[in-house]
């Protein structure tokens, strides 16, 4: 009973110092956090110590006086011992935070950042840069800041061990320096796991020495611009030259870089599905070996309404064919070699069987092994493919579509994306699992009304992204590794637009997977967002506003027409709105929380979010047939 009063008083503590000092605004929001009066003010004259013969304590405080030098224009003078004025980064042994905790003690004569392990003291000098005013994210020097840390005492440590982060390379190529910023976002708000897509249908990322041509070929398409999916199919004279790929000593570097952050790579090597790259460099690997092309974003599956697919062109690897696992086998050698991390990904989701079914091949391998139907013959092929990597002193993991066909290995691992319920019925199997639900974790989606968003499959909103909880009721917590949310990239060029897909939402992953379940509250949450815009600002970088921008809900009036409805995710915004083609502005007409008539002749609806009288939201367009097409939507 003591324990538990204590732990509310602390949570209780930590929700009144938020409220009393909106300057803490640390994401992933920490376990305790006491806040005091006044502050410690860092400028020149200010020290720092550390044990120099720890290279990660020396590390930690060559990284926060590299973010001062860049910001301040000074750097803080190493001492050999601590005394006043002075910020001290430790490692100590006696520290009962696991290996990522850490704790920082504020006061208005020292700073103390203390940890039993390297990543819990670079947490800690995250958490720090975070305490201090938002310029010190920038690239140049400021002038009139003064760089005050409120006292403050925090104990932090992470909720789960398995907080990743998935980077889709294949849709589209990043160069190996951005993935490095990719990776320098991710370990600023404590993500501890690159999940590496390096294979699919749009390109083959890795080299493998023994199979060049997966490089040679696989790693390039026909440059498209447009909504992928949406293409026209690249004629046969068009160059083939837009892509890349990774060469070894590339991946050395990024996996190098990324331990350098207390970042693990695992990569992912995408089979027997999503593998046309793979086909079009090898086509004997397939089922029905013919002429193929790394896929440029052009149509080559039917999506039907109730989630299945149908193949237009097999892009798979054939179960049946020996050569298939001798490949593979060679891959994963490769591989293997190149990540130090325990686990290698072998995707296993969204494989048509088209080009399966009434196969000679495949018929012969189901009446050999008695497979009973397609979900077991790619069962069978899971098996195989766990075997090889574990002969590569790894683990296996795949996404849910593994534990299809019933007999997925002891040691293999599930990441659920189809929701939570694969991972439930993993975890329920003894299987280590990793959430990663479409509903709550996946990047790509729209972060709004698709009037304003680019249009993708679906939509994900950030306070649904918030509400993420990866250790659902019923399963034993053993099992569940952690969480991640997923970029995919088919519909993403660039770094900006790469950011802006990511972050809030990224955010609302990071304090699932970091932060006390009990913490949780959505309003704190949005107030801390909106102090790392202003740092991202600051930073030069992209995020998305689309929090402030509303949802438009349409429904048929029962007198005839339309009545429209506004949905808002933040609190204190006024919605306004016109009819008659004209911008509007605080002065129009604000959303009431009634359904307002849509006039018979009306022009596009044109709606903005203000607060406080300032416009916050962006102006967002909806056409009247558009508006017709959703109040048919059930």
């Amino acid at each position: 009973m003591n324990k538990i009063l204590s732990f509310l008083l602390a949570f209780f503590v930590v929700i009144q110092s938020h409220a009393q000092a909106p300057q803490i605004s640390i994401i992933p929001q920490p376990a305790e956090v006491r806040v005091g009066e006044g502050g410690f003010l860092i400028n020149a004259a200010t020290s720092i110590f550390y044990d120099a013969s720890n290279k990660e304590a020396v590390r930690a405080a060559a990284l926060f006086n590299a973010a001062l030098k860049r910001a301040a224009g000074f750097e803080l003078m190493p001492i050999a011992g601590p005394s006043k004025n002075t910020i001290h980064f430790s490692i100590a042994s006696n520290y009962n935070l696991g290996k990522e905790g850490y704790t920082i003690s504020v006061k208005q004569d020292k700073v103390q950042i203390s940890a039993s392990q390297g990543a819990g003291l670079f947490y800690g000098m995250q958490s720090l840069l975070q305490l201090l005013p938002k310029e010190i994210e920038g690239s140049k020097v400021v002038n009139d800041v003064q760089w005050n840390l409120p006292v403050v005492e925090i104990r932090d440590q992470p909720r789960f061990g398995w907080r990743g982060l998935m980077f889709d390379v294949s849709r589209h190529f990043f160069t190996v320096a951005q993935v490095k910023e990719f990776i320098d976002d991710m370990a600023r708000y404590k993500y501890n796991l690159l999940h590496f897509h390096l294979t699919d249908d749009q390109g083959w990322r890795i080299e493998i020495k023994s199979l060049p041509k997966l490089t040679e070929v696989g790693a390039w398409n026909v440059k498209k611009t447009g909504r992928f999916n949406f293409f026209t199919p690249p004629a046969d004279d068009e160059p083939r030259n837009h892509g890349g790929f990774y060469t070894q000593e590339d991946i050395k570097e990024i996996v190098r870089y990324a331990k350098e952050q207390y970042v693990d790579v695992m990569p992912e090597i995408d089979v027997p599905g999503h593998s046309l790259a793979a086909v079009a460099s090898y086509p004997d690997l397939s089922c029905t070996p013919g002429k193929y092309k790394v896929n440029s974003g052009d149509p080559f599956m039917d999506w039907h309404d109730d989630g299945t697919f149908t193949a237009l062109i097999d892009n798979t690897l054939c179960p049946a064919n020996e050569k298939v696992y001798t490949f593979l086998d060679k891959v994963f050698t490769e591989v293997a070699a190149l990540f130090p991390f325990e686990y290698i990904h072998m995707g296993g989701d969204e494989c048509a069987k088209t080009f399966w079914e009434n196969n000679p091949q495949i018929m012969e391998l189901m009446k050999r092994e008695k497979l009973k139907d397609m979900h077991e013959v790619q069962s069978y092929f899971v098996g195989r493919v766990s075997n090889i990597i574990n002969s590569k002193g790894k683990k296996m993991m795949g996404w849910d579509e593994i534990l299809e066909g019933g007999s997925l290995p002891a040691s293999a691992a599930v990441m659920s994306w189809r929701g939570t319920k694969g991972g439930i019925e993993a975890a329920k199997l003894g299987h280590e699992v990793v959430m990663s639900p479409t509903t709550h974790a996946y990047l790509d989606y729209m972060q709004t009304d698709g009037a304003i968003e680019p249009p993708v499959y679906a939509m994900l909103r950030l306070k649904k992204a918030y509400e993420f909880e990866p250790a659902p009721e019923g399963v034993d917590d053993k099992f569940i590794k952690g969480g991640q949310a997923n970029l995919w990239t088919e519909q993403i060029y660039n770094m900006r637009h790469l950011r802006y897909m990511v972050w809030p939402r990224a955010f609302a992953t990071a304090e699932a997977v970091w932060s006390p379940k009990s913490s949780r509250n959505w309003n704190n949450f949005v107030g801390r967002v909106e102090d790392h815009f202003k740092r991202f600002e600051v930073a030069d970088k992209k995020y998305a506003p689309s929090m402030y921008d509303p949802l438009v809900k349409v429904k048929k009036n029962p007198k005839g027409g339309l009545l429209v409805d506004f949905d808002s995710e933040v609190d204190g915004l006024s919605i306004h709105y016109s009819f008659d083609n004209s911008f509007p502005d605080h002065h129009y007409p604000a959303y009431e929380g009634k359904s307002i008539e849509v006039p018979v002749d009306a022009a596009p609806i044109k709606l903005i979010s203000y607060r406080n009288g300032k416009p916050i939201g962006r102006m967002m367009t909806v056409s009247i047939d558009e508006l017709k097409k959703r109040s048919e939507k059930k």
